[in-house]
């Protein structure tokens, strides 16, 4: 089954965006999230922090990060999806302080 192209998919293809991202990977080689978390992979994906949705001024200057493939395909698609990331620390809590069990801490 062939997913639907958004309207903006093109714009990953104009000059402006492959310098952008082309200088991003240069900054940051490394993948951002398995850093934090104590790997060392390389960055493949330049990922808007905040999806741009859409937003001709958001995607040319929004915030980026660079993200290898897995974390960009799962790990930063989960998050968009539910909001907060899934993921579980050692101590057996969500690692996300916006992780729905931590709402009475905030309240």
């Amino acid at each position: 089954m062939m997913r639907k192209k958004s309207k903006w998919s093109a714009w990953y293809n104009l000059a402006n965006w492959q310098h952008r991202r082309k200088y991003q990977l240069m900054l940051k080689p490394l993948c951002e999230q398995c850093e934090r978390e104590g790997r060392l992979e390389p960055a493949t994906v330049v990922d808007h922090v905040i999806p741009h949705c859409g937003d001709y001024n958001k995607f040319r200057l929004g915030k980026l990060q660079s993200l290898c493939d897995r974390c960009h395909n799962s790990t930063k698609k989960l998050v968009e999806a539910h909001g907060f990331d899934t993921r579980i620390g050692a101590d057996g809590m969500p690692t996300d302080r916006r992780h729905p069990i931590y709402r009475y801490e905030r309240e």
